[in-house]
C-alpha cells in the first residue's frame, strides 16, 4: 500500500523538519501572492444546499468547468477538483467551492484569475440552475441540511472534531473564508511577518466581518465564522503566543507543529486514519496502521496542513482571519497584506501599530471581535482606530509597489471598500443587519439574492 515515496529509511530529525518551512525562503524579487476563496453553492429555486451527486450537483459542475481547460484531480474514481496553471479549484466538506489561486505577481493578475473563475463558475452554474453566496457563515441551513463532500481526509475529521470541541463540524460544514498567501525571505523576515500578521489578524476580521446569521436569523454575532474557531479544537486553531516570544524560529514552529495531533497519513488515494496520535511516534515508525514505516516529508508537509491557527506557516504564510464576501472583497484581502508585507516601511509601521500588545491584548481582542467587530477595543484603542491606520500603512505599501493596470492605475484601487468600512466604522455585517431589519424587512431569503455573486 506503501508509496515508495512514503518510506522514510532514517527517522527524521528535526533539522529535516525545520528546513521545510526554510525551504520557503526565496529572494524578494520571486515574491508572489496567492489568493483563496470559499464560497456556498445553491439551487436558485429552492435555496437547498448542492450535494455531491446528481445531474445538477457538485460533479456536474466539476464536470462541466473542464470546458475551460480545467483538469480533473482524482481521489480513486472520484473527481475531487480541479487544476489548471498553478491554480486548483477544490471542495471543501460541506460543498463549499474553492478557487486556490495560482501564485501570482500582482493585484491586477489576482483580479482577473478571479474573475474569469467567477466568469466560468457562472457560466455552469447557470445552465444548472445553481447560484453561489458570498458570506462568511451559513445564513440558513442546518448542519443536518449540509451534504458531505466525497473526500477521505473529510471523514476523518468529522468523525474527530466532536471529541476535541463544539463547533467544529460547523467549522467544516458552514463557512467560507477568503485567504492570501505571501512569501518570506528568510528566517527574521518570517518571524517580522508572522507576528504582525497574527497580532492584526483580528482587525482583519472585523474588515471582513461578514456572518450575522445562522438558520434564518441573527445569531448575535457579526463573524460568526470567527466565533466558531473558538470552540473547534484548541490543540491546533488560535493566536499562538509562542510566535511573540523571544528567539521564534521555524524550529519552533516545527516543535509545535509536532505537538500537535494528527488528523491522518496518506498512501496513494487512500487517508488512513491516524486522528489523535502523535507525529513523533510517526517518525520513529510506532504507528500500527502502518508497520514498519516512518514518516517521510510528505507526511510532514501534509501533516502541517491540518493545522489552523490564524496565521500557518507552511514554506510561505497563510492568512486566515477574514470571512468570505462579495466580488469587491475578494481582491481587497490580498491587496491588503500585499500592502503590509511587500514594502519594508510599510512591515514596519504595521508592526509598530501592535508591537506593545501584551498576549492579554491580543487574546481580548481575538475574544471581542466576533461579536463587537470595529467597535472593540485593544490597549486602549478602538478597533475601528486601528484599522483606519492599517489601511493607510497598506495603501502606502501597495502605492511603493507601482504596479499599474492597462488603465494606468495602481494596486491601491483594490483598498477602496475596506477604507470605506474602517472610515465608517460599519462592518459588512452591520450592513447586512440594517437592511434584515430595513429593507428586508425579516426575510433571510434575501441573502440569496443580495449576497449571490
Amino acid at each position: 500500500m506503501a508509496d515508495t515515496v512514503s518510506l522514510q529509511e532514517r527517522p527524521l530529525t528535526l533539522d529535516d523538519l525545520t528546513a521545510y518551512f526554510a525551504s520557503g525562503s526565496k529572494p524578494k524579487a520571486a515574491f508572489r501572492v496567492g489568493a483563496e476563496h470559499e464560497k456556498f453553492g445553491f439551487y436558485l429555486g429552492s435555496h437547498a444546499p448542492v450535494p455531491y451527486e446528481g445531474d445538477k450537483g457538485v460533479h456536474a459542475l466539476l464536470v462541466g468547468l473542464q470546458r475551460f481547460g480545467w483538469k480533473p484531480v482524482m481521489e480513486g474514481e472520484v473527481i475531487i477538483g480541479l487544476e489548471r496553471n498553478g491554480a486548483n479549484v477544490s471542495l471543501e466538506p460541506g460543498g463549499q467551492f474553492e478557487l486556490s489561486g495560482a501564485p501570482l505577481l500582482t493585484m491586477h493578475d489576482i483580479c482577473e484569475e478571479t474573475g474569469q473563475h467567477l466568469d466560468e463558475v457562472k457560466t455552469v452554474a447557470d445552465e444548472l440552475g445553481l447560484g453561489f453566496l458570498g458570506l462568511g457563515f451559513s445564513p440558513v441551513w442546518t448542519r443536518e441540511q449540509v451534504p458531505v463532500m466525497p473526500k477521505g481526509r473529510y471523514v476523518i475529521m468529522r468523525n474527530y472534531m466532536p471529541k476535541v470541541g463544539g463547533l467544529g463540524l460547523d467549522m467544516m460544514l458552514r463557512t467560507c473564508t477568503v485567504q492570501a498567501n505571501l512569501d518570506f525571505s528568510s528566517e527574521a523576515d518570517m518571524v517580522a511577518k508572522f507576528r504582525m500578521s497574527l497580532a492584526l489578524q483580528p482587525i482583519v476580521t472585523a474588515l471582513f466581518a461578514n456572518s450575522p446569521f445562522t438558520e434564518g436569523k441573527p445569531n448575535g454575532f457579526l463573524s460568526s465564522r470567527a466565533n466558531v474557531w473558538t470552540d473547534t479544537d484548541a490543540d491546533r486553531t488560535g493566536l499562538l503566543d509562542f510566535v511573540f516570544e523571544d528567539g521564534f524560529d521555524f524550529e519552533r514552529y516545527a516543535r509545535y507543529a509536532l505537538d500537535v495531533p494528527m488528523y491522518f497519513a496518506k498512501r496513494g488515494d487512500t487517508y488512513i486514519d491516524l486522528a489523535g496520535r502523535n507525529f513523533r511516534d510517526f517518525i520513529d515508525g510506532k504507528i500500527d496502521e502502518l508497520p514498519g514505516e516512518r514518516a517521510s516529508l510528505k507526511d510532514w508537509a501534509d501533516h502541517t496542513t491540518t493545522l489552523f491557527p490564524e496565521v500557518r506557516l507552511k514554506t510561505y504564510l497563510e492568512m486566515r482571519g477574514a470571512d468570505a464576501g462579495p466580488w469587491s472583497r475578494l481582491c481587497a484581502l490580498p491587496a491588503l497584506w500585499t500592502g503590509l508585507f511587500y514594502d519594508d516601511a510599510a512591515l514596519a509601521a504595521a508592526w509598530d501599530l501592535c508591537k506593545d500588545w501584551t498576549a492579554e491584548d491580543r487574546a481580548r481582542l481575538r475574544r471581542d471581535v466576533p461579536k463587537m467587530g470595529l467597535k472593540a477595543v485593544v490597549a486602549g484603542r478602538y478597533a475601528q482606530d486601528v484599522a483606519k491606520d492599517m489601511v493607510a500603512i497598506a495603501k502606502a505599501g501597495l502605492k511603493g509597489r507601482a504596479h499599474l493596470n492597462g488603465g494606468f492605475l495602481d494596486e491601491t484601487i483594490y483598498m477602496g471598500e475596506l477604507e470605506e468600512i474602517a472610515d465608517s466604522g460599519r462592518t459588512p455585517a452591520d450592513k447586512l443587519l440594517e437592511l434584515y431589519h430595513g429593507a428586508w424587512k425579516g426575510d433571510i431569503s434575501r441573502v440569496f439574492t443580495d449576497c449571490a455573486y
